[in-house]
């Protein structure tokens, strides 16, 4: 699990070129000529954690620590955290809360808090990066701090480095039951006639627009076209009329050359797939053995949490991407990221969590715990490889939970990673051309 280079989400390098947010003020001026929050951050990048710790303890002992996030994790971190700053100083104490909005509140939460003189929130952990980059970054209402131990363990340092901070990328993948007849050794199959795979959709949860988005740069657009290529004449006449369609879209939308292969894909999977409001249904249904035939795409972590019956069990799905000879995209992956506020009460105790969430394993492990969420540190992904071995953790009993990890994914499993600066780029374009699409509904005829 350990990764050369964190790429993609946000990292240090996107394969497009493109960059995304980062710390800007910082990295356009020297830090004494700096100010407020960017001042702070200048100069936490410097900084070590253990430096950053002794200012967090005289900063926020016997205070309340508020951060909000998509995920709930967060408030399991927290007590590690502060037991880590009283290793250093017995007597420091801190209280705090956790808050996890529903229903993409979170934007609109921290938005309203931003217009506070300061803040209640210090920081947040936080998805989407589309709307990250237009709503939050391109308004100065969050602000990126890079830990000076973390941008050392991608091999760069916070000045150089370029983009969000991501916690973690997680992966969503193509998964199908397999107690029927059905295959699926192509992506393309999942939007073949009369395949309709249980999704989350675009309008449950935005990260989901994001990798359909991503579908139409370049390098994404090549993996459907070499994809297609591999299809047989029979399987090819079906996509043929919808390609053929899409090459005017695609030259409408300012796309590239394969793009239209693209566009042929993504019309089909939303004019497709059975929407569900959740990936835990979507989970519990694939693993049941009366499934039988039924795909979907859903978070791979689920797959942690199955209770094993007579009629379920995890042996009833297949990973599309592990079978022998599947060829296309596996899946996709989106980031949480971690951000300050631009008007946070706490800075230094808001980087000093942020450092010991992306350098240190027992940062890490609320989330590395569980298989299918990958640290954007390389040596942390490594510890927690050494400490859980999720690469092991189905064995030979059930082997779609031995998780190959970031690199295998990123390369032979053709994960879509989400880059926010492209996403942000093609919102208006391609994301509204999405929004228009005809969706399947359980109703309509097959």
């Amino acid at each position: 699990m350990m990764m050369a280079s964190f790429v993609g989400c946000g990292g240090a390098s996107t394969g497009s070129g493109d960059s995304a947010g980062g710390t800007e003020a910082s990295a356009d001026a020297p830090a004494a000529e700096l100010t407020g929050i960017d001042k702070i951050i200048a100069e936490a990048e410097t900084m070590t954690l253990d430096e950053l710790a002794k200012k967090a303890i005289e900063e926020s002992n016997g205070k309340t620590f508020y951060g909000v996030g998509n995920s709930s994790r967060g408030k399991t971190a927290l007590p590690l955290f502060i037991e880590y700053l009283q290793g250093i100083d017995s007597s420091y104490s801190m209280e705090f809360e956790w808050q996890q909005p529903k229903n993409n509140k979170i934007f609109e939460q921290l938005t309203s808090d931003s217009l506070k003189s300061e803040g209640t929130f210090a920081m947040t952990l936080i998805q989407d990066g589309n709307q990250i980059q237009s709503k939050m970054v391109d308004t100065d209402i969050l602000k990126t701090y890079v830990p000076k131990e973390w941008a050392e363990a991608n091999g760069t340092t916070p000045d150089a480095y370029e983009g969000f901070l991501p916690l973690q990328t997680l992966n969503k993948v193509f998964m199908y039951n397999n107690t029927g007849s059905a295959e699926f050794t192509n992506c393309w199959d999942f939007v073949a006639e009369g395949s309709h795979p249980l999704f989350m959709g675009v309008d449950s949860e935005i990260v989901g627009k994001n990798f359909l988005m991503m579908l139409t740069r370049d390098d994404y657009a090549k993996m459907l076209k070499d994809a297609y290529d591999k299809l047989d004449a029979s399987q090819k006449s079906y996509f043929d009329p919808t390609i053929k369609a899409m090459e005017s879209e695609a030259s409408d939308l300012g796309l590239g050359a394969d793009a239209k292969y693209s566009l042929a894909w993504i019309k089909l999977w939303i004019n497709s797939y059975n929407e569900q409001t959740d990936d835990g249904p979507i989970c519990n249904t694939l693993v049941d053995k009366s499934a039988k035939d039924q795909s979907g795409l859903l978070v791979y972590s689920k797959l942690r949490s199955v209770e094993e019956s007579a009629t379920v069990s995890v042996n009833n799905i297949n990973v599309a991407a592990y079978q022998d000879g599947y060829t296309g995209i596996g899946g996709y992956g989106y980031c949480h990221y971690l951000f300050l506020t631009k008007n946070s009460p706490l800075p230094w105790t808001a980087c000093a969590f942020i450092a010991f969430m992306t350098t240190t394993e027992q940062g890490f492990d609320a989330w590395g715990k569980d298989m299918g969420g990958y640290s954007s540190n390389p040596e942390v992904a490594k510890a927690i490889e050494e400490t859980y071995h999720h690469s092991e953790g189905g064995g030979d009993e059930f082997p779609a939970k031995n998780d190959r990890g970031y690199d295998w994914w990123t390369t032979d499993g053709q994960l879509v990673l989400e880059d926010p600066a492209y996403c942000s780029e093609v919102s208006f374009t391609v994301g509204s051309w999405i929004d228009v699409q005809d969706h399947y509904s359980t109703g309509d005829e097959e």
